[in-house]
C-alpha cells in the first residue's frame, strides 16, 4: 500500500520534505500532490473518495491556517487521515493545530504536532505495518537504532563532562 502525502499549498513543501525523507527510509511508496481544501474542493473530493481503490492506506494532510484539508479528506474516505498542522506567522500554526484536532464524532483525524511530517510518517508506517510483517520488522529495527544512536551520545557526553 501507497501513503498520499496531500499539501494544502506548495509552501507546506519543507514539510512533506519530511515525510518523504522517513518514508524512504523505510521503503514505503509514496505520491505527492497539492489539493486545496477551499480552492479546489471537488479534486479533494474525488482524492479522498477513490483514495482506496488507487492502493493508498494512509492518507496525510499538510496545511496551515484554517486547515480543513484534513477534515474535508476525512468526510470523503474511510481510510486513516493523519492531519499536519503548519505553522505560520500569524499565529504561529496553533490555527491549524485547533483546524485540525476539533474534527466531529465519526470524522477522525490523528494529528502529529505543528509541522510534524516526520512523525506523520512514522505514524502512517505504524499504520500501515498492523498488517504488514515486513514492515513492522523494519519500524523495528530503525527504533532499536534510535535507540543505538542515544546510548552513543550518552557515553559521548558522560566522557566528555564525568570526572
Amino acid at each position: 500500500m501507497k501513503v498520499a502525502i496531500i499539501l494544502g499549498s506548495d509552501s507546506d513543501i519543507k514539510i512533506a520534505e519530511k515525510s518523504i525523507e522517513i518514508l524512504k527510509l523505510l521503503g514505503l511508496e509514496y505520491e505527492i500532490n497539492i489539493i486545496s481544501a477551499h480552492r479546489t474542493p471537488e479534486k479533494a473530493r474525488e482524492f479522498a473518495l477513490t483514495a482506496r481503490e488507487k492502493n493508498f492506506g494512509v492518507i496525510i494532510a499538510i496545511a496551515g491556517k484554517a486547515a480543513a484539508l484534513s477534515g474535508v479528506l476525512a468526510a470523503h474516505t474511510r481510510l486513516p487521515v493523519i492531519g499536519v498542522p503548519v505553522s505560520s506567522q500569524d499565529l504561529g500554526g496553533m490555527d491549524a493545530l485547533l483546524s485540525t484536532v476539533q474534527m466531529p464524532p465519526g470524522v477522525p483525524v490523528a494529528c502529529v504536532a505543528i509541522d510534524g511530517g516526520a512523525n506523520a510518517a512514522w505514524l502512517a508506517a505504524r499504520i500501515l505495518a498492523v498488517n504488514d510483517n515486513d514492515l513492522a520488522l523494519r519500524l523495528e529495527t530503525e527504533a532499536q537504532n534510535m535507540a543505538l544512536k542515544v546510548e552513543q551520545k550518552n557515553n559521548d557526553i558522560r566522557e566528555k563532562y564525568n570526572q
